[in-house]
């Protein structure tokens, strides 16, 4: 990183890596959705702390989090394992450096894929870059790369089906946390995720409030008046809309940083991409195995 970009990290960052408040205060801790749980519930009555994702985090950054987190009232964070990234990251870890009266409250990490069948996110260990254009991988261009053919678009029941697992693993890691969401997804709209790890504002709020609750305050989320998670949006396609007997219209190409890219130039960078990176195909296509055989022709 050049002295530039430390800066305006440290700039961006200035609540966290500066004085602290001499007021009660907390910190939102997770991905990319904790940010945007951060910026609903942020409020004069409970200050919160922009505090960097944690997969950039640092030692430097982990021991600076863990002193923040000691002068603070409240922790919300999503579900981290011990030792991620071979640091003291866990959520458990993390929640040891609560004052006594300190509160910690977790939330679930949002994924679901009854919208988006053939999108994953995936991480291979050993391959850190993301594909060009997108960073998510349509199953169908990933298998065509490794020359198995799948189908091109699922029948109902397969669609449903795939809600059905995805939101039955939500609710799997929702059980051993203090505020659930999987309910929201019962009807699936597209208004609830514009990818399938990028809650929508409906979302967003609703585990804010929850996330009150939880705490023991009062009120509710705010509404930032402006959506949030925005960059990307997936396509929606007609035998998804079908599947749900949605209003929606389709939308044949992805939406990134508000201009629309036709979906068959993501399809040729992230075929050339796989070309050059077949260790990361072989790993996708390991963990995707069971999608894979049960969507084959």
């Amino acid at each position: 990183m050049t002295t530039d970009a430390r800066t305006a990290r440290r700039d961006h960052y200035a609540g966290f890596f500066g004085d602290l408040p001499r007021t009660d205060y907390g910190v939102v801790v997770g991905n990319c959705q904790a940010e945007s749980v951060r910026l609903v519930l942020d409020s004069d009555d409970l200050p919160l702390l922009r505090v960097p994702p944690v997969y950039e985090l640092d030692a430097a950054d982990t021991a600076r989090l863990h002193e923040v987190i000691a002068g603070a009232s409240a922790l919300i964070a999503q579900p981290v394992k011990d030792d991620y990234h071979g640091l003291p990251l866990g959520t458990r870890q993390l929640a040891a450096s609560l004052p006594s009266s300190g509160r910690a409250v977790t939330f679930p990490i949002v994924r679901f894929t009854g919208l988006y069948p053939f999108q994953a996110a995936l991480h291979v260990p050993g391959t850190e870059e993301v594909p060009p254009l997108v960073a998510y991988h349509d199953v169908r261009t990933l298998t065509e790369a490794a020359g198995i053919p799948v189908r091109e678009h699922l029948p109902v029941h397969a669609v449903r089906a795939e809600a059905a697992d995805s939101l039955a693993e939500l609710q799997r890691r929702e059980r051993s946390l203090d505020v659930s969401v999987s309910d929201l997804f019962a009807e699936p709209r597209f208004d609830l995720v514009r990818t399938v790890n990028h809650p929508g504002n409906e979302v967003i709020l609703e585990i804010g409030s929850r996330v009150l609750r939880a705490l023991g305050r009062p009120g509710g989320a705010t509404d930032p008046g402006r959506p949030l998670l925005d960059a990307v949006h997936a396509p929606r396609e007609p035998w998804v809309i079908e599947a749900w007997s949605l209003d929606s219209p389709p939308e044949s190409g992805w939406r990134v940083n508000g201009a629309v890219v036709d979906p068959a130039e993501i399809r040729e960078a992230h075929l050339e991409w796989y070309r050059q990176n077949p260790g990361f195909v072989r790993g996708a296509l390991e963990r995707l195995r069971p999608t894979v055989e049960r969507w084959r022709r």
